[in-house]
């Protein structure tokens, strides 16, 4: 096909109505997804309720069985002394017993029902979840192709000769846009937004207290309002720090890591990470130190979150034509063959050395810890370079 006959305003007009389409149904999609998680919501509070019920009606069934039992006793007794006792009084122990036995069958039947009905409720929050997370993966897979219909691929008649290398590049990148974006809205939802909800609410409550019970106990919940308040910007930092922390720029890559696995360690509180650099630390160009800080940040975070890691090392070894690292945990590891290729993590910190031209490597095995290598060449002229812009 010849590229220069090619009409790239047909073209356009093409991906306009694909884009158009694509976003209707991204809309249909979400308005699913919020009628399922308003559903989820008044099913979960019913559910709540009916668990509530059953508690109720078990113990009251309880009740209702001894006292059944006592009926029956009493009942025997009469039978057998038939002669000793009026005919009132044995028509009342009989109609007691019946009466006890009539609402001890009801509470079963209620029971019944309410059992049933709580098995359901389960069986439907569990499809509605499944329903849920479905959308979000539908919207999510969806921003990515409307983001990528309505740019790059608008301009196609210029680069159609490599659209295929392009399409894979582009939607690399803004998926990993998307997700970055949904990390950072559910972090600061999670975090500094419901700190921020809750300030709200406890300064009206030291309101209340103040006026109610007296000086010294408002003071107190002013106390806790400035811990929450410290919190949230202690938060708020982390979340800037993940970014990209300022002082790589300023202060270099191993002040920076100084300082970050610092943090991290105070903001986990769950494990002790020791910092060790060898050789010679010099500034690096900003690709390398970028790079270097992200690789480091993603395999501490993952010995912290997901490796459940008591200590961490990390170690920084300055050659002259090269860098090592090596992060160790003695966390509980992973099987190495088990893991799925489509593993966004690891595939972006192979990613960042390859494009630095180094080398990595894993050594984990299931409950014996983990340790990343990361092997990167730096030559003289590259932080010769850096020095000089």
């Amino acid at each position: 096909m010849n590229i220069k006959n090619f009409d790239t305003k047909a073209l356009d007009q093409i991906l306009g109505k694909m884009v158009e389409t694509v976003g209707n149904s991204k809309m249909e999609i979400f308005e699913i997804g919020q009628r399922c998680q308003d559903d989820y919501q008044s099913l979960s509070e019913e559910l709540r309720e009916i668990k509530i019920a059953v508690r109720s009606t078990i113990e009251e069934g309880d009740k209702l069985d001894a006292m059944a039992r006592l009926a029956r006793k009493r009942l025997s007794e009469v039978s057998k002394h038939f002669n000793l006792y009026s005919e009132t009084e044995v028509r009342e122990v009989y109609e007691k017993a019946h009466r006890i036995q009539t609402d001890l069958t009801m509470n079963r039947q209620m029971e019944k029902q309410l059992r049933a009905r709580r098995d359901d409720l389960e069986r439907r929050l569990v499809g509605l979840s499944e329903t849920i997370q479905r959308a979000d993966h539908l919207v999510s897979q969806i921003s990515v192709v409307m983001n990528y219909l309505s740019s790059d691929l608008k301009q196609i008649g210029e680069v159609l000769e490599t659209a295929k290398q392009k399409q894979d590049f582009g939607l690399k990148i803004i998926e990993a846009q998307e997700e970055e974006r949904k990390r950072l809205s559910r972090e600061i939802h999670d975090g500094p937004a419901q700190m921020m909800a809750n300030v709200m609410m406890r300064s009206d409550l030291i309101e209340k207290i103040y006026r109610e019970r007296g000086v010294e106990e408002a003071i107190s919940e002013v106390r806790n309002l400035k811990k929450m308040v410290r919190d949230a910007l202690y938060e708020v930092r982390h979340i800037i720090y993940d970014l990209r922390p300022m002082a790589l720029d300023d202060l270099g890559l191993v002040p920076t890591l100084k300082k970050y696995l610092q943090t991290i360690e105070e903001y986990f509180n769950s494990a002790h990470i020791r910092f060790i650099c060898m050789g010679e630390a010099r500034r690096l160009p900003a690709k390398y130190e970028v790079a270097l800080f992200r690789l480091i940040q993603e395999s501490v975070q993952n010995a912290m979150k997901h490796a459940e890691a008591s200590e961490v090392t990390v170690k920084l070894e300055y050659q002259r034509d090269h860098l090592n690292v090596i992060v160790r945990d003695n966390g509980k590891g992973f099987d190495i063959n088990q893991q799925k290729p489509s593993s966004f993590g690891l595939i972006g910190m192979k990613e960042r050395v390859e494009l630095l031209e180094g080398e990595l490597s894993l050594d984990t095995k299931s409950g014996q810890g983990t340790m990343v290598i990361i092997h990167v060449p730096i030559t003289a002229e590259s932080a010769v370079k850096e020095y000089t812009i």
